[in-house]
């Protein structure tokens, strides 16, 4: 059952509509993939269209050999995206991405509480406790699972400590008695705890007004908990209907652990949308941004997902639920592999049709290829039967994915009253607070 009336959505700002092939496009835009003018033209469109927030995922390292034919992982930091991007907005709420194994809790608390300023209470803050960069915060190997994640609760409880240690009502500016603040109500946040040793108070005042929404991204067992305590949003990778599911369900458990109600939390899944005006379009859009993923390499993501080698196979041979593996191989995206399996047992496929599956190519994302009707309506379907709260937007394969997805999908849903049709509030907080 539904937790909400209306969905959340927010808009990924990293283009994942050029990825792959898509950056070669003629009407891609790539030359401006670095200025502050390029995010913005993202974010105006998302605010045109009543979003909730516009978010940008951020990492802490640069693969080397993808630069060779994409962009990769390379991008302008997260934080002074969102800060340029606010006088060219008003309303769209701007969520950063934060590393709490790199970062400080410090820092991160002055700027975020400054972009809070600055947009007038539309800040949010992704949390991730990051994969991969430790060579460049001069750590040898990365901390566990379980390090990360309780690093990444104290670095929060430390964070809101210092957001608290300078309170709004602090600041009288009164001209007349010449106070300007209220120095009885600054107090050090005075945390001291296993990773971070922190006086304070900030040398910012909180902003008057509603608080700094929270986003986690995790999956794993600490950071559902992570997310159960703290989190406004999680931004979670659901493959199937089944996935977010249970992906919703933990999610309630762990803020009824917490002491939290299952609707505190909301599950936003990442979303890719192919979106063309007819589904064999929206096919051919995919193939072609898939392009150079060639015959070994989808045997090589057949292999790793599921364990199955065909490379010897003919090519009309029918492919069985017989012919996996009984145990599937350890994977870090373990849904990806139950997808593939489920569907190999589900339709009778050759090798050549196997191979030729768009889910075979799939990202790690729940995937819509298709028209916009197709994709109003899968997640009307998912959001009816409980499974998520709302998502986040990660077009695909031109930036026609994204005007269609902006333009034309989130008004059909405003349409079915499935979401707004114009902003009441003005803040991110108040936006989170109307579903």
């Amino acid at each position: 059952m539904k937790l909400r009336d209306t969905l959340c959505i927010g808009m990924s700002l990293a283009p994942t509509w050029l990825r792959d092939e898509g950056w070669r496009r003629p009407d891609s835009g790539i030359e401006g993939l670095f200025s502050a003018e390029f995010a913005l033209d993202i974010a105006r469109r998302a605010e045109a269209a009543h979003l909730d927030f516009a978010f940008r995922p951020d990492t802490h390292s640069l693969p080397v050999p993808v630069m060779e034919t994409s962009f990769g992982f390379a991008s302008l930091d997260s934080v002074l995206m969102m800060a340029a991007l606010v006088e060219g907005t008003s309303r769209i709420g701007l969520v950063p991405t934060i590393s709490t194994t790199f970062g400080h809790p410090y820092l991160t608390a002055r700027q975020l509480m400054s972009l809070h300023w600055m947009s007038q209470g539309r800040a949010g803050c992704n949390i991730v406790t990051a994969l991969q960069g430790q060579q460049n915060f001069g750590l040898t190997e990365m901390p566990s699972s379980a390090e990360r994640y309780a690093r990444a609760g104290e670095f929060v409880a430390a964070m809101q400590a210092l957001w608290q240690s300078f309170p709004a009502e602090a600041l009288r500016i009164d001209r007349a008695t010449g106070q300007f603040a209220d120095t009885a109500l600054i107090r050090p946040a005075d945390h001291h705890g296993a990773a971070f040793d922190i006086e304070g108070p900030l040398n910012i005042p909180a902003f008057p007004g509603p608080h700094i929404p929270m986003m986690q991204a995790g999956a794993s067992a600490g950071g559902v908990a992570l997310a159960g305590q703290m989190a406004d949003m999680v931004f979670a990778q659901t493959l199937t209907l089944q996935d977010a599911l249970a992906a919703r369900q933990a999610l309630s458990r762990a803020a009824k652990t917490a002491g939290r109600a299952s609707r505190d939390v909301r599950l936003l899944p990442g979303l890719s949308l192919y979106l063309a005006d007819s589904r064999a379009e929206a096919r051919d859009l995919f193939e072609a941004n898939h392009a150079r993923v060639d015959r070994p390499a989808r045997l090589a993501r057949l292999r790793e997902a599921t364990g199955l080698d065909l490379a010897a196979w003919p090519e009309d041979r029918p492919v069985r639920s017989a012919d996996l593996p009984a145990v599937p191989p350890p994977s870090r995206f373990p849904s990806y592999g139950a997808l593939l399996r489920a569907l190999i047992a589900q339709e009778d496929l050759t090798v050549n049709g196997l191979l030729a599956r768009p889910e075979l190519l799939a990202s790690v994302h729940w995937q819509i290829i298709g028209t916009v009707e197709d994709a109003a309506r899968t997640i009307s379907h998912w959001f009816e039967a409980g499974a998520i709260d709302g998502f986040v937007a990660v077009p695909g394969g031109a930036p026609r994915s994204m005007h269609l997805t902006l333009e034309q999908l989130v008004p059909r849903l405003a349409e079915a009253g499935l979401f707004r049709k114009r902003y009441t509030t003005s803040t991110l907080a108040e936006h989170l607070a109307e579903g």
